[in-house]
C-alpha cells in the first residue's frame, strides 16, 4: 500500500516534473526484469551490517529470461524457497510456513527497486528534476494519515533521486523502504550492487550483489515443471487496512503502558506488523511514535496476539498491516541529557553529515538530539530546535555511524541522549 497524501517536499521551488517521470526515467536505467531486458544470473548475499551471528541472513541466486520465465532460489535459517515460472505455470517449493517481511522486502528490491511504481504513475506529485553531480539530490516527501478516528498518526514517505543520472538511491514508505548504493554497468543498465535496509532501531541488514552477469544458453531444466504448485500453496502476502484487521482479532488484550524516563507522555504511536497464515503475528517493526520509549512495550505485547486466518478467494494468506495506538504513561528516573561537548569527547567514531548544496548557510550551525541505548548504539533523532527537513535527514544519516564508549551511571551503563551540534560547510574559497 502508498499513501499520497499531504505537500511534495523538494529542495528547490524550480524546474518541478512528475514524480512518475524522474521514477520512470530511473527504473529504465536500473530495473532488472523489464520486458526486454537482457537475460540475467545473478547472485546474493543478505546479512545484518557487523553481526555474524544474527539470523538476518540468507542467499539468494536467480536466473531470468523474460517476465514470464525465471527460476529464483533463496535460503535463510528459518524459511528457503525455490520459485520457478515458466509461462503460466508455477513451481513453488517452500520449507517454512512463514516468508520473513524483511526477507520479502529485500529479494523483492533486487529486481524491482520501486515496486509501487504504479501507484505513483497515478498520482499528480512533482518533484525537482534532478540535474547537476551526484551529490545533489533531489527528494520527494509525503505525509498521511494511518489510524482509525479518532486515534490517528502521521505517517511518512519519501523517494530520493542523485542529479547525475537521475538514479534512486533511496525510497523511504511505510511498507518498503531501502537505499540503493554503489551503482555498476550491466548491459545498457546502470545497477545497484549494495542494498541497504534499517527495519529497526539498531538493526541494519544489507543486500550484497556478488555476481552478475549475462545469461546465455541457459539449460531449459532449470525451468523445468512437472507438477505445478496449486494456488492454495503459494505463499502470498497481502496488505489489510487496519480497520479489517482489526476485525479479525481475537480477543487481544489492550496494550499496558509502562513507566517511561523522558519524552511525552501522551500521544500516538504506529506498528508495521507482519502475520502469517495461521493468524500469529511474526513481526513488529516501529513506524512513527510521539514517544519512541514506548515502542518496545508495544511490539512485544502485539507479538502474542492472535487473529482470525485471512484468505484471498478461499486461499490462505499472510497479512501486512499498520496498527496505531493512543498511549499514556507516567515518567520516572528521567534520561540524561548530554552536551555536545560531552558526547564528542564519549563518542569513539565521529561522522558529519553531508550537507545538500544549498541546505544551510555556509558556516551556520544546527542541533538535533539524538536517543542511544545501552550499548551506544541510536535509537532514534528528535528535533526539538526545529532543524530543516534536508538538514535533519543528513544529521539523521551521519549518525548512524557514530560509535561511544559506555556512558556510566553508578558504574553500569546507562541510556542516554546527546544535543549534537552539527554545522553547515564553508565554501572551498573560503580557506
Amino acid at each position: 500500500m502508498f499513501f499520497v497524501l499531504g505537500a511534495v517536499w523538494s529542495s528547490a521551488f524550480a524546474q518541478q516534473v512528475p514524480l512518475s517521470e524522474v521514477a520512470d526515467r530511473a527504473m529504465a536505467q536500473s530495473k532488472l526484469i523489464q520486458p526486454g531486458s537482457s537475460p540475467f544470473y545473478l547472485k546474493a548475499t543478505i546479512a545484518e551490517k557487523d553481526s555474524p551471528d544474527s539470523d538476518f541472513k540468507a542467499e539468494v541466486e536467480l536466473f531470468w529470461v523474460s517476465p514470464e520465465k525465471w527460476r529464483r532460489s533463496l535460503q535463510s535459517p528459518d524459511f528457503s524457497q525455490t520459485l520457478i515460472v515458466n509461462g503460466t505455470q508455477i513451481s513453488e517449493q517452500d520449507t517454512g510456513d512463514y516468508f520473513p517481511f524483511w526477507l520479502h522486502e529485500l529479494v523483492t528490491a533486487i529486481t524491482d527497486p520501486l515496486p509501487m511504481l504504479k501507484a505513483l504513475e497515478q498520482t499528480n506529485a512533482h518533484i525537482r528534476k534532478p540535474f547537476g553531480s551526484e551529490r545533489d539530490t533531489s527528494c520527494a516527501r509525503f505525509e498521511s494519515k494511518v489510524g482509525i478516528p479518532p486515534v490517528q498518526n502521521s505517517a511518512f514517505s519519501v523517494f530520493c533521486f542523485e542529479g547525475s543520472r537521475g538514479l534512486l538511491e533511496s525510497v523511504v514508505t511505510p511498507v518498503f523502504s531501502v537505499e540503493f548504493k554503489n551503482y555498476k554497468n550491466f548491459k545498457d543498465k546502470r545497477v545497484a550492487r549494495l542494498l541497504v535496509t534499517d527495519p529497526e532501531p539498531g538493526t541494519t541488514i544489507e543486500a550484497k550483489i556478488s555476481e552478475l552477469s549475462e545469461l546465455t544458453n541457459p539449460d531449459e531444466a532449470l525451468f523445468a515443471i512437472s507438477h505445478p504448485t496449486p494456488e492454495d500453496q503459494q505463499l502470498q502476502s497481502v496488505y489489510l487496512s487496519e480497520a479489517d484487521l482489526k476485525s479479525l482479532s481475537v480477543k487481544n488484550h489492550e496494550i499496558v503502558w509502562p513507566t517511561i524516563r523522558d519524552g511525552k507522555t501522551s500521544g500516538t504511536l504506529s506498528l508495521y506488523v507482519s502475520i502469517d497464515k495461521e493468524g500469529r503475528v511474526r513481526e513488529t517493526f516501529p513506524l512513527n511514535s510521539d514517544n519512541s520509549n514506548l515502542n518496545p512495550a508495544a511490539r512485544q505485547q502485539v507479538q502474542d496476539w492472535k487473529f482470525k486466518p485471512a484468505t484471498i478467494d478461499g486461499k490462505p494468506v499472510q497479512i501486512e498491516s499498520i496498527l496505531t495506538f493512543a498511549f499514556s504513561a507516567n515518567i520516572g528516573n528521567p534520561v540524561a541529557i548530554l552536551s555536545d561537548a560531552e558526547a564528542r569527547k564519549l563518542a569513539t567514531e565521529i561522522v558529519e553529515p553531508r550537507i545538500p548544496p544549498g541546505a544551510g548557510a555556509p558556516g551556520a550551525t544546527f542541533t538535533v538530539r539524538a536517543i542511544f541505548d545501552q550499548d551506544g548504539k541510536l535509537q532514534g533523532v528528535e528535533n526539538p530546535f526545529g532543524v530543516p527537513t534536508d538538514l535533519f535527514a543528513a544529521a539523521c544519516d551521519a549518525l548512524t555511524g557514530w560509535r561511544f564508549y559506555p556512558y556510566l551511571i553508578d558504574g553500569k551503563p546507562d541510556s542516554f541522549k546527546a544535543d549534537i551540534i552539527f554545522g553547515a560547510p564553508l565554501p572551498q574559497d573560503s580557506h
